[in-house]
């Protein structure tokens, strides 16, 4: 079969489009998916420049989510049958194969039905971002009717379903984008505050909205500064959550403990890398409730780009380059 791989460590170019052997069975559970599109993330990019999960472990295949048709299963599958479109979040990050190529292994348990009003290509593009939305608001933050949300970058991956998640659930969402296009189409999602974080200090905006008080919820999806700001921003007893490192001034600490306010992370591939079957399995059910939302008109993923699986290096390029308004997604062939 046709993947890419990644050759070393290092830049776009280390990707490398090669015919590899079909993957085998490995368990009576385990499913043969024969992929048809698989989303790039930023996580794909961040092993490919630094495999530290699986550092020995190259040349591997890359791709955390993907879309596409049961071609086989194993003798003790009973969820799916040859033939049902599924969607789903497995390996991709240096320890077994991912996705970026036209067929790939997966156990059942972490297998849900595709979304039937989605194209393949639009299915793949949601697995990882709705799962880290989902865990961030409804998890960690305990999301409900009236709570107010900030998410950062909301035009991004993560962040333009954030705002359409915290919309189903009643929220209001103020968000972080650059430009009038990206404004436009956060509002599109549901957002009632767009703010150019170019021209526009966010604090200021997001105080002047809830009228000195703060929001209930950050999400950060950006990290750094962002981050450290984000607590002048919440108000009392609220809530950041945030999906990135949290390096900066010790202050924030001292703001958080002040103000009673609750710091979150979400890792969400923690229960990939480290083995737990339970968070696995959690997950799985986060894209059967997707699914329904979905099929309900509540949850759309936006896909900006699409381009063909041998143009893997092109599409981590792009995503690099940090422009990208929703997600990029390979279509394979």
């Amino acid at each position: 079969m046709k993947a890419v791989l990644m050759t070393a460590a290092g830049g776009p170019e280390v990707l490398k489009l090669r015919d590899v052997p079909h993957p085998e069975f490995y368990g009576a559970f385990d499913v043969l998916v024969r992929v048809k599109a698989a989303a790039v993330n930023p996580v794909d990019t961040k092993v490919r420049r630094n495999p530290s999960y699986y550092p020995g472990n190259l040349p591997a295949i890359l791709g955390c989510d993907a879309a596409g048709v049961v071609e086989s299963i194993g003798y003790g599958v009973t969820r799916f049958k040859p033939g049902d479109e599924v969607y789903y979040f497995n390996n991709g990050l240096g320890g077994a194969p991912g996705n970026y190529a036209q067929y790939a292994v997966v156990n059942e348990e972490f297998l849900a039905p595709k979304p039937g009003n989605l194209s393949m290509v639009e299915a793949a593009a949601l697995p990882l971002v709705v799962i880290t939305a989902w865990e961030a608001l409804v998890d960690r933050a305990k999301l409900d009717t009236g709570h107010s949300v900030l998410v950062h970058a909301g035009a991004g991956g993560v962040g333009h379903v954030a705002i359409q998640l915290a919309r189903h659930f009643g929220a209001f969402v103020a968000t972080t984008v650059s430009g009038e296009e990206k404004a436009a189409f956060v509002k599109s999602l549901g957002a009632e505050l767009a703010i150019d974080y170019r021209s526009e200090d966010f604090v200021d905006e997001v105080l002047h909205w809830t009228e000195g008080v703060g929001v209930k919820t950050v999400l950060d999806t950006v990290g750094g500064l962002t981050f450290c700001k984000s607590f002048g921003a919440t108000r009392v007893y609220g809530n950041v959550v945030t999906i990135l490192s949290t390096a900066c001034e010790v202050e924030w600490i001292n703001v958080a403990r002040v103000r009673n306010i609750n710091v979150c992370y979400v890792q969400m591939p923690a229960p990939l890398y480290l083995g737990l079957r339970n968070g696995r399995m959690h997950q799985t059910r986060i894209l059967e409730q997707a699914r329904d939302l979905v099929e309900a008109g509540a949850l759309k993923p936006k896909v900006s780009q699409v381009l063909s699986l041998k143009d893997a290096a092109e599409a981590h390029r792009i995503l690099e380059e940090g422009h990208a308004v929703g997600k990029i997604v390979l279509e394979v062939p």
